[in-house]
C-alpha cells in the first residue's frame, strides 16, 4: 500500500463508524497463496498483494477488473456478487457475479510467485458485440510507486524498479494496452477521492513507460481468458526465464479445470473423520497462507503499513508464532495431520533467530529472520531491559522442549544446545522472588510483572523438565518451575478470586495504580495459566488449593470478560477489562477472537486437570469448553462466512483489524484437537455460559 492509496482511502472513510481511514482491509474477500506470495481477492474481483513480509516482493497495490462490451466498460464492483468461496478444501477462490452480459465466474489461484485470474462467461452474447476483460493493475515493485519503468514484450508487460520485476500476461494475449500516471499532487490535496484508471489518456510521453499502473484489454476466446501476473527478482530470475514462465503459465492454465487440478494437488489433506473437519481445514489453510518458506509466519495480513493505528502486523512475533507451532504439532499428533515438516522447519527457524544471550527478539521479518522494526528490543539495547517481552522467549522454549524428543540427528543436538542457552536467558529474567522481572506484556501496551509472563515461564520450565534431556538440565528446570508455581500466590487477588493482570512496577497514573500494587483487572492473557499448570502437572504436584484457585480464576475471568451486546448476534470475550484500543465510537471494549479462543482452550485444559484429579467439576468445564469454542467455530458468531477469524469484532458484528489472524486459528485448532482427545462432544451451537 502506497501513501497515495492510504490518502485515497482516508478520503473515502473519514468519520466512518467502524472503519479506520487509510487502511487496506482484508475483512471481506478471500486470500490465495501457499508458496509465499499472498494475494487478496476482494468480492468485487480486485486483487492486491500482501506477501511482501513473506517474500520481499511487493507486487500489486491496486487493481480493478471488469468487462468491455463493445465500446462500454463495466467494472465488476458495480455488479452483484452472488457468491465467493473456496473450491473444496483448496486455496482456489471462486467468485460468481451477475453482469450486464449475464453470469460471470472468476477463478483466482496463486501458484508460487504467480497469480492466475481466470474469467469465464456462462453464455455468449446474442448480438455481435465483442467482449473483453479489462484489467487495471498498479504495481509497486520494491515497494515504490515512483521511479518505475515498463518494458513491452509482445503480449507481456514488465514493470520494474530495481531488483523486483513484475510481469503481466494473458492466455489470450492483449488487444489494447496503455499506462496510467498515479494521482497528482492537486488530486491528493483535494477533498474528493480520484477514480482510477483515468478514462482518457493525456498522451503524456512518460505515461506509458514511467508508471507502475497500466490498463490492459484481454480478448475473450471460447468464453474465457486468464490474466497472469508474476513477481520476480532479477538476482534470481532472468528476464528470459520470467517470460518463459509467463508463457508456460498461460499455456497450462487456460481453463478452470486446470486451476482446480493444481489447487487440489496443493491442498492439505484432512482426514474425513476429523472432528470439525471444515474448521481444521480452514485453520491449516490460513496458517499456510501466513507462512514464509522459512517456516516463520506473519501475525496476519498487514492492514496498517503506515502505523496509522497500530505497529503493523506483517512481522513474526515469537510469542504467537511459537504457540502456533506448538498447537500445530499437538493437533497433528492428535488428529492425524501430516505436518511433521512444519515442526522441523519451525525448530530450524527458531535456532537461526536465537540471540547470543539465549533469548529471542521482539519481532523479525519472516522471509529471512532478520530483525524487524519494533519497540521491545531491550535485550539488544543499553538500558534496564523493561522494554523486553520475556513471554516470547518462554513460548519458544516451550515449543522446542515439547518437540525435542521428536527430532533426530544434528537437529536434535542443535535444539538441545539452544535450550541450554535459552534456560540461561530465562534464568536471567527470573527475579529472586520466583517471578519474571518487570517487562512488557503480551498485548504490548503495559509494563509490569504479569501473570501471563509467569504462566509462560512456568510452562517453559515444566516442558524442559519433562523432556528427555540430561539430568542436570531437567533437575534445574524442575526447581525453577517449582519456584514459579509457589510464587504465583503473590499474584492472587482474593476479593475477585483471580490472578492479577500484573504487579505494577511503577506508578501508573493513567490506570490509578501505585508501584507494587496488584492490578486486579480481568485479562484474557492470564487464561494461559490453565495450560501452564497442565504442563506443570507432568513434573510437579498441582495441589487442591491451587486447583481451586485455578478453577475460580478461569470461571471468573471468562465471566468477567464476557460481552454480549444488546441487539447483536456477536458475543465473546474482550481482551482485558478497560481495553480502549480501536473502539472507534463504540464506547466499550471490543470482542477479540484470540481472547475467546483462549477461553475455550483454558476451559479444555482445566477439564483435563480436573479429570486427572477425579474432580466432579470437570463436567462443568467440559460444558464451558463447548460454549466458548462454539463461538469461533464455523456458524459461530465470531467466525466469518469466509471461515476466517478476524482479530477483533465490533458490537454490530463488523470484523476489524488483521483478518485472518493466525493466533486464534491455531488456538481453535488446538482446542478442537484437545476436546477430541478428551472425548468432549463440542458442537456448533453458541449459547452463553449462563445457558
Amino acid at each position: 500500500m502506497q501513501l497515495r492509496d492510504a490518502l485515497d482511502d482516508y478520503k473515502r472513510h473519514e468519520g466512518h463508524d467502524t472503519r479506520f481511514p487509510g487502511e487496506r482491509r482484508s475483512t471481506t474477500g478471500l486470500f490465495s497463496g501457499l508458496g509465499g506470495r499472498l494475494v487478496h481477492v476482494e468480492r468485487d474481483g480486485s486483487l492486491r498483494d500482501f506477501g511482501y513480509p513473506l517474500t520481499g516482493r511487493n507486487g500489486l497495490d491496486r487493481s480493478r477488473l471488469g468487462l468491455r462490451v463493445g465500446d462500454d466498460v463495466h467494472w465488476f464492483e458495480a455488479d452483484e456478487t452472488v457468491s465467493q468461496r473456496y473450491h473444496e478444501a483448496t486455496a482456489l477462490v471462486v467468485t460468481e457475479r451477475e453482469t450486464p452480459v449475464g453470469a460471470v465466474t472468476q477463478y483466482d489461484l496463486t501458484v508460487g510467485d504467480a497469480h492466475l485470474t481466470h474469467v469465464e462467461l456462462d453464455a455468449p452474447l446474442a448480438d455481435e458485440r465483442t467482449v473483453e476483460v479489462v484489467t487495471y493493475v498498479g504495481f509497486a515493485p520494491n515497494a515504490q510507486d515512483t521511479r518505475i519503468g515498463q518494458l513491452r514484450h509482445e503480449d507481456a508487460v514488465e514493470v520494474y524498479h530495481t531488483t523486483e520485476h513484475d510481469f503481466v500476461g494473458s492466455t489470450t494475449g492483449v488487444s489494447d494496452l496503455h499506462g496510467q500516471v498515479p494521482a497528482r499532487f492537486a488530486e491528493l490535496l483535494d477533498d474528493t477521492a480520484v477514480e482510477l484508471p483515468r478514462p482518457v489518456s493525456e498522451d503524456r510521453y512518460e505515461e506509458d513507460r514511467l508508471s507502475g499502473d497500466l490498463v490492459a484489454f484481454l480478448p475473450v476466446e471460447s468464453g474465457r481468458t486468464t490474466l497472469v501476473t508474476l513477481l520476480t527478482d532479477e538476482n534470481t530470475t532472468t528476464r528470459e526465464a520470467a517470460l518463459g514462465r509467463l508463457d508456460d503459465l498461460a499455456t497450462a492454465y487456460d481453463d478452470a479445470a486446470a486451476l482446480r487440478r493444481s489447487a487440489e494437488a496443493e491442498a492439505s489433506e484432512v482426514p474425513d473423520d476429523t472432528p470439525h473437519a471444515g474448521a481444521v481445514a480452514a485453520d491449516v489453510r490460513v496458517l499456510r497462507f501466513l507462512s514464509a518458506e522459512t517456516g516463520l509466519r506473519i501475525a496476519g495480513p498487514d492492514f496498517d503499513p503506515y502505523y496509522a493505528y497500530s505497529g503493523g502486523y506483517g512481522y513474526t512475533w515469537f510469542r504467537d508464532d511459537a504457540e502456533i507451532s506448538l498447537f500445530v504439532d499437538e493437533a497433528a499428533d492428535s488428529i492425524g495431520l501430516d505436518l511433521d515438516a512444519w515442526t522441523e522447519r519451525s525448530a530450524r527457524a527458531y535456532l537461526a533467530t536465537q540471540q547470543s544471550d539465549g533469548t529471542w527478539p521482539h519481532r523479525v521479518w519472516p522471509r529471512d529472520g532478520t530483525l524487524a522494526p519494533g519497540w521491545a528490543n531491550g535485550r539488544l539495547e543499553a538500558g534496564d531491559g523493561v522494554d523486553y517481552q520475556a513471554d516470547q522467549t518462554g513460548s519458544v522454549v516451550t515449543f522446542l522442549a515439547s518437540v525435542v524428543d521428536e527430532l533426530d540427528g544434528d537437529l536434535r543436538e542443535e535444539v538441545v544446545a539452544a535450550l541450554d542457552a535459552a534456560l540461561d536467558g530465562l534464568d536471567d529474567t527470573l527475579a529472586d522472588d520466583g517471578r519474571p522481572i518487570a517487562c512488557q506484556n503480551a498485548w504490548e501496551n503495559m509494563d509490569g510483572r504479569f501473570s501471563h509472563t509467569a504462566a509462560t515461564f512456568l510452562e517453559a520450565y515444566a516442558a524442559v523438565a519433562d523432556a528427555d534431556l540430561d539430568a542436570a538440565t531437567t533437575a534445574h528446570a524442575t526447581e525453577q518451575a517449582d519456584r514459579i508455581y509457589e510464587a504465583l500466590d503473590d499474584l492472587w487477588v482474593a476479593e475477585r478470586e483471580i490472578y492479577a493482570l500484573r504487579e505494577c512496577e511503577g506508578v501508573d497514573e493513567a490506570e490509578g495504580f501505585e508501584a507494587g500494587e496488584l492490578d486486579p483487572r480481568y485479562d484474557s492473557a492470564t487464561l494461559a495459566l490453565a495450560a501452564a499448570h497442565r504442563q506443570y502437572a507432568r513434573v510437579g504436584d498441582v495441589d487442591g488449593d491451587r486447583l481451586d484457585r485455578l478453577v475460580t480464576h478461569v470461571e471468573n475471568t471468562v465471566e468477567g470478560l464476557w460481552h454480549d451486546p444488546n441487539g447483536s448476534e456477536v458475543r465473546g470475550l474482550v481482551r482485558y477489562e478497560g481495553d480502549e484500543w480501536r473502539q472507534r465510537g463504540q464506547g466499550h471494549e471490543k470482542i477479540w477472537t484470540v481472547s475467546t479462543a483462549w477461553g475455550a482452550h483454558a476451559a479444555a485444559n482445566t477439564t483435563a486437570l480436573l479429570r486427572a484429579h477425579d474432580d466432579d467439576r470437570a463436567g462443568a468445564f467440559a460444558t464451558l469448553t463447548d460454549d466458548v469454542l462454539s463461538l469461533v467455530l464455523p456458524d459461530g458468531p465470531l467466525c466469518m462466512e469466509t471461515g476466517y477469524l478476524p482479530e477483533q469484532v465490533f458490537d454490530d458484528g463488523t470484523s476489524d483489524s488483521a483478518t485472518p489472524l493466525g493466533w486464534p486459528h491455531a488456538l481453535r485448532l488446538a482446542t478442537v484437537a484437545l476436546a477430541d482427545e478428551l472425548g468432549l462432544d463440542v458442537g456448533t451451537e453458541a449459547p452463553t455460559p449462563a445457558e
